[in-house]
This record gives C-alpha cells, sequence and structure tokens, in this order.
C-alpha cells in the first residue's frame, strides 16, 4: 500500500542462511527487474499476463476501482485506493493523474462507498509532479490539496504514499503543509529506513493517521536495513512507539507475526478495535483480511488500478517469492 508493504517471511538457523541469501539474491534481482523496459514490454505483450495480474491489480479504470472496492465493502473491509503511476516528469500526465482520482472520488461517493473514510485514496506524490524539474514540490502540493479537497466533499480522506529514501522529507513537508487544512491526511513510514523509528515519535501524535509498512524498493545500506530480520526488528520498534502514542497507526502487514504482535500492543495500551487498523495488498491473503474483519478488527485493502501496472507487480513480486511462483505457475497453466 504507497509508501508499499513488503511481507518477510519468518527466517531462523544456520540451515536457513543460504534460503535467505537466495531469497534476498531474488529480492534484488526483481527489483532490478522493475526498471527494466524490455522485460516490462514482453511481459505487458504476453497474451496471459493481464489475465494474471488481474489477481493483484483489478482492472485499468475507475469503473474497475469502484467495482473492486464495492465487493470488498460487503465483506466489511475497508478500502484505499492506487491510482498506479510514479515518477512522471510531465505536468500534463500529472494533471491527468489528479483528474483520475477527482473522477474517482466522486464515483466512489456516488456509490456511498466513501462515509466516514470506509473507502480513501493513496496518493504518491512522484505522480502528481513531485519529480518535475522546476517547483515540483509546490506543484505536488498544489495537485494534492486538489485531490484533498475533493476526498473531503466525500466525506473520507487521502493517504500520501512514501516512495523511495531520496522523496522522504519532501513527502513529509508536503504532508505537514496538508494537515493544516486536512487534520486526516495519512502518513505512510517505512520500517526498513534507518530514520523511521525517529519519524514515528514526530507523527505519533492525536488524530495523525500513520501507515507503517516496511519497504520495496531497492535502498542503499547507508540509509536501509539490509536484512530481513533487522527490518523486522525495526517494525516492531516502530509500531510499539505509534501504538503508545495518540494517532491512529495503520499495520501494514501481512506477516502473521506482526498481525499478533500488534494485537498484543493494542492490548496493552488499552486501545479500541476502532482506534488503529490492519492493511493489506489486494490480492494478498483474501481469507486472513475477511477473518481479521469477521473478528471485528478494522481492515483496510489497498486496491492498485490503471495501466502502469508492471512496476506494482514486480515490487509484489519481489516482496514474497510465494508471489512469484503463482505469476509463474498461472503464465504455465494459463499458456
Amino acid at each position: 500500500m504507497g509508501g508499499r508493504h513488503t511481507g518477510h517471511e519468518d527466517v531462523g538457523g544456520t540451515d536457513n542462511l543460504t534460503c535467505v541469501d537466495a531469497s534476498d539474491l531474488l529480492r534484488s534481482s526483481l527489483l532490478h527487474l522493475s526498471d527494466s523496459s524490455l522485460v516490462r514490454s514482453t511481459i505487458e505483450k504476453a497474451p496471459v499476463s493481464r489475465h494474471v495480474v488481474q489477481r493483484y491489480v483489478p482492472g485499468t479504470d475507475v469503473s474497475d476501482a469502484v467495482n473492486a472496492a464495492a465487493e470488498l465493502r460487503s465483506t466489511n473491509r475497508m478500502v484505499t485506493i492506487d491510482y498506479l503511476g510514479e515518477d512522471t516528469l510531465d505536468a500534463g500526465q500529472a494533471a491527468h493523474t489528479v483528474d483520475t482520482y477527482v473522477g474517482l472520488l466522486r464515483a466512489l461517493k456516488a456509490r456511498d462507498l466513501t462515509q466516514f473514510g470506509a473507502a480513501e485514496v493513496s496518493v504518491k506524490l512522484s505522480a502528481v509532479g513531485q519529480a518535475l524539474p522546476r517547483d515540483g514540490e509546490q506543484i505536488a502540493l498544489d495537485n494534492a490539496r486538489r485531490i484533498c479537497e475533493v476526498a473531503k466533499d466525500a466525506d473520507t480522506t487521502v493517504t500520501l504514499d512514501m516512495e523511495d529514501h531520496t522523496t522522504t522529507d519532501s513527502t513529509l513537508s508536503v504532508l505537514a503543509e496538508l494537515r493544516k487544512d486536512f487534520p486526516d491526511t495519512g502518513a505512510v513510514l517505512q520500517s526498513y529506513l534507518h530514520r523511521t523509528e525517529s519519524d514515528c515519535r514526530d507523527l505519533a501524535t492525536a488524530g495523525s493517521r500513520v501507515r507503517l509498512c516496511k519497504g520495496a524498493y531497492k535502498e542503499p545500506a547507508s540509509v536501509a536495513y539490509q536484512d530481513a530480520e533487522d527490518v523486522d526488528l525495526s517494525y516492531v520498534r516502530c509500531l510499539k512507539v505509534l501504538m503508545a502514542g495518540d494517532g491512529y497507526p495503520m499495520i501494514a502487514s501481512h506477516d502473521p507475526r506482526i498481525i499478533d504482535i500488534a494485537r498484543a500492543l493494542a492490548s496493552r495500551q488499552g486501545r479500541e478495535p476502532d482506534s488503529y487498523e490492519f492493511q493489506m495488498l489486494f490480492g494478498i491473503r483474501p481469507d486472513e483480511q475477511k477473518r481479521i474483519a469477521d473478528r471485528g478488527h478494522q481492515m483496510r485493502v489497498y486496491v492498485p488500478f490503471g495501466e502502469q501496472w508492471y512496476g506494482y507487480l514486480m515490487r509484489r513480486m519481489a516482496e514474497r517469492p510465494a508471489n512469484l511462483q503463482f505469476f509463474l505457475r498461472s503464465l504455465i497453466t494459463t499458456g
């Protein structure tokens, strides 16, 4: 979910060292492939790819996203929707992204899906102008403000996705500006960054919605933990800060251990079920999503849509080897 989610698997003992190394190598390779135009073209043109991708991306149009949201709401799951695209260097494309979000929010409102933030949107600032060569941050702020205005009219919220570490300060700066007029604008923090525990302390304030994820970009060791166990340990430290604070933690993880820890921390802090929420990605552990919602917890699903699904898909494959296995098996059986 923006800011993107990473679910590392449990490992331990010397017998697993080779598996861990292989998993890290696979993850690194897939993140590299996410930037490969040749591989992207090959996969996008494969006749069975789009059918397989629909497990993780429900479609390319606003109507596809709205229909997916309606189905999720029918099972008591909340939704945050991301219009795929990032790092745009074209002001016209940034404007198109804003228009798409405006249309999406109005369509969600028309279907009575947005009340009390039940269906909200996640926005990457680089998709709305942050990466433009001149005044990019200001352009992104103005565009995000427009989306927030329409979201407020629809009785819902916006969450600013977090991207690679070079954009963190800019994104948090835009967040601070938006919160002056739209205090319920959500933040995203990534536990694999060394700085995140400190950022959690800064953002664990009353009314502050903070999505904590592990992170899904390839980052240098100078700014990010490289070992999966270190990322998990950082996640728990950050989660303790958020749960002890006055804000609204959003636990973005598919890891059963993290989910159990979150429940325990919430109980220890005397938190009511509506004072925090769990988040998972569309198409990943859907049965567990339903179980969490059925137990009376807040469960939100991150739903991406749009033509630019390739980079998103590759990062999902990098996060969990099981995702890659499913994708390859689907290509073979469908072909």
